[in-house]
């Protein structure tokens, strides 16, 4: 069994062929849709985060919005840029976000990727400290915020406070019980992954990462895998640790899927350059007749090493097409590979 969620985007643009046209057509759309995906069977209803884009950038509202509006769906992000982010403020929102989902919140979170301004951090009031790069700037918040996410009293309480104190220091509320263990972080490389097992967080692992040593992108993810939990069970974590991958997938069912996705069939990795001259290797999109597809996806030996499989959508082309490429996936390609 494998769970299997969706990764939107969530882009928008005012174009004659897109659904989602502006900021409030994308959210709305997020909402019904990950009602929908709820309804069909889908395990998990994931969000990317990008800042000074037209897309999906403030994850608490939409989290809370589709908790109230869901019942058993996991509700995540992959991943939210911890650079640009209030620890302490986090940890209330996320709270709150998880308490009205009775507790279904499963947060990615990382130090960010390439993003659309030159240290659009900066803008929202945060620098490194001095010796720091900005990389290691999201990792200490990140650590903050776990830390806090705890519950453990750490703030002097007030001798004439508005309301009476419990006794002790004071927590940060509302605290929600058990989300310290449903964060997840977004590794690019192989020592990311391992820092995460070490502290404690599942892995995100998604369509690209640095390119460390030439090999196929399914396989380097798969190392990377092994790398992790490796570094999970050395730690000493008496839970389980869970890995997530991304992946386009694409059952070629009808004419539209054909016209569509037609294009991406056969396509091999990509190889580039990203932030600070970095090589990078990129995934490639599956999209096939279903029997062909399920003997392609059987030869990606990632997808084979996670527990969840997140499928990402082009959410721009509306939530009934959305729900169809979802559907069938669950129902043509899933039961092949033993996924359902």
């Amino acid at each position: 069994m494998k769970k299997i969620g969706f990764l939107s985007f969530g882009h928008w643009a005012n174009h004659p062929s897109y659904q989602a046209r502006t900021a409030g057509d994308t959210l709305r759309q997020s909402i019904d849709l990950a009602v929908a995906a709820e309804e069909i069977g889908l395990d998990g209803a994931y969000f990317r985060v990008h800042h000074f884009a037209a897309q999906l950038a403030s994850p608490f509202p939409l989290l809370a919005a589709i908790g109230a509006k869901t019942n058993t769906i996991e509700i995540g992000t992959g991943v939210i840029d911890m650079r640009y982010e209030n620890p302490l403020y986090m940890v209330e929102d996320a709270g709150a976000a998880d308490l009205i989902s009775e507790g279904r919140l499963q947060l990615g979170i990382s130090r960010g990727s390439p993003e659309q301004v030159i240290e659009g951090w900066r803008y929202f009031g945060y620098e490194p400290a001095e010796g720091e790069t900005d990389a290691d700037m999201g990792r200490r918040k990140a650590l903050e915020f776990l830390e806090k996410l705890k519950g453990i009293g750490f703030a002097q309480p007030n001798p004439y406070p508005m309301f009476p104190n419990p006794p002790g220091l004071l927590r940060l509320e509302p605290h929600s019980e058990g989300l310290r263990e449903r964060i997840w972080w977004g590794a690019a490389s192989n020592a990311t992954a391992v820092w995460a097992a070490e502290n404690g967080m599942h892995l995100q692992s998604s369509t690209l990462k640095y390119d460390e040593g030439g090999k196929p992108f399914h396989v380097q993810q798969a190392e990377q895998i092994r790398l992790y939990k490796e570094a999970w069970k050395k730690a000493g974590h008496t839970r389980e640790p869970r890995v997530s991958v991304s992946r386009s997938v694409f059952a070629l069912v009808n004419d539209q899927d054909r016209y569509l996705f037609g294009g991406e069939s056969g396509r091999g990795d990509k190889f580039g350059m990203i932030e600070q001259g970095k090589r990078a290797v990129f995934g490639r999109s599956y999209a096939a007749e279903p029997d062909q597809l399920i003997k392609e996806l059987a030869g990606d030996e990632a997808i084979r090493e996670a527990d969840t499989l997140l499928l990402t959508i082009p959410n721009t082309l509306g939530v009934d097409y959305n729900v169809h490429i979802l559907s069938s996936i669950l129902e043509h390609v899933a039961p092949g590979l033993g996924w359902r």
